[in-house]
């Protein structure tokens, strides 16, 4: 049974983007264990809030990471 746990940063994405990652995510676990696999395969995506994310010694935003996927950054 595999459990894939993805975090992402609070607002960022839409919750049909989280239902695509949960499908692509799932996809990609079947078509290396398997179809049987697919119904005991588990996606969760946990939300960190806003700022409580950090890289390079900085916290990080929603908006932050929003003009990072814009290319803003």
């Amino acid at each position: 049974m595999p459990l894939l746990n993805v975090k992402v940063m609070e607002g960022v994405f839409t919750p049909t983007q989280k239902q695509e990652m949960i499908r692509k995510l799932t996809d990609t676990m079947v078509s290396i264990e398997g179809e049987n696999l697919r119904a005991v395969t588990w996606v969760v995506i946990d939300e960190v809030k806003s700022a409580d994310w950090g890289i390079g010694g900085n916290s990080l935003t929603t908006d932050d990471v929003k003009a990072l996927a814009a290319g803003e950054g």
